[in-house]
């Protein structure tokens, strides 16, 4: 494992320079020196417990509000997409969640069932990990508005559930201790017919559809709204739809969408990130906050 120690027994899938372009939504980034699919939460805490210290730990669910730099990662990212996505309806109408599950597999499931409440997860582009890290939300409905427990992972592999209302929760952020990480998560939901679940569903997403690019590749919104307004609105009022930066482009349906027209690079998206914030300062006099997490590190053309 290139100077890490392996434990006995572990049961998941290990690679070496996995490009992450394959594993996140924006279809761009350079190599993790380790990538790790879990087969379950024993395994997983196996893994934990062999690493060093001071191993560098990325967890990547469905790859979406971030952007890998084309350098790559050092360290060890932690996939959890599907691999940690079991799902289960309690008989009280809880949810228990594992923190891969793709948020529209659990709203549409939940409609499926009869439990209402989280049908705005279908309009989130990520897993119920990277919910509950960034308190997602979409349509009116935020991730921590259901939550009623959570259980967490630590380097050590030692677990511990929580309550809910224990966390420091705000837009777009949540407080967690360094070193621990979110694997499942309980959701109160409440009863409402399948039909008209399923229809709310599908009046988020034909929303969706038409106010958001769904043809080309995509991290979800770029940046945060400012209290009281709307990034896009912003971005659309300096002039800066259609805006572009080698293959990168500021969305001309969305403003506070970046697409890859094809063949962008990480740095590209970088950059548009920045002109675009520093166009809107210049502009309107505020500063937009990225929702999107920049990891790794430049490309050698960057580097250079």
């Amino acid at each position: 494992m290139n100077g890490l120690r392996v434990e006995r027994g572990l049961r998941g899938r290990l690679l070496h320079d996995e490009p992450l372009s394959r594993h996140t939504s924006w279809r761009v980034g350079g190599p993790a020196d380790r990538y790790y699919e879990p087969a379950d939460l024993e395994d997983l805490a196996l893994f934990l417990r062999g690493l060093p210290p001071e191993e560098p730990l990325l967890w990547l669910g469905l790859g979406s509000n971030l952007l890998v730099r084309d350098g790559g990662v050092r360290g060890t990212v932690i996939a959890t997409a599907g691999v940690l996505g079991g799902m289960r309806i309690l008989a009280d109408g809880t949810v228990e969640a594992g923190c891969g599950l793709a948020c529209a597999q659990l709203a549409r499931r939940c409609a499926r069932e009869g439990r209402g409440g989280l049908e705005f997860m279908a309009g989130i582009p990520g897993t119920v990990g990277g919910a509950l890290r960034l308190n997602a939300g979409a349509h009116g409905g935020e991730t921590w508005q259901r939550v009623i427990e959570v259980e967490l992972i630590d380097r050590s592999g030692e677990r511990q559930r929580r309550p809910g209302t224990s966390f420091e929760v705000g837009y777009r952020e949540v407080a967690l201790p360094q070193g621990q990480w979110f694997v499942t998560a309980w959701l109160r939901t409440d009863p409402r017919p399948r039909e008209e679940g399923e229809a709310m569903i599908r009046e988020l997403l034909a929303r969706r559809g038409s106010s958001q690019p769904m043809g080309r590749p995509s991290c979800g919104s770029v940046f945060r709204n400012p209290p009281g307004d709307h990034a896009a609105r912003l971005i659309e009022s300096c002039g800066l739809k259609g805006l572009r930066r080698g293959g990168a482009e500021v969305s001309t349906r969305h403003a506070n969408f970046i697409i890859n027209r094809g063949d962008a690079t990480a740095a590209d998206i970088e950059a548009l990130i920045h002109e675009v914030r520093r166009r809107v300062r210049e502009g309107t006099g505020i500063e937009l906050v990225p929702e999107v997490h920049i990891v790794g590190e430049a490309g050698p053309e960057v580097a250079s």
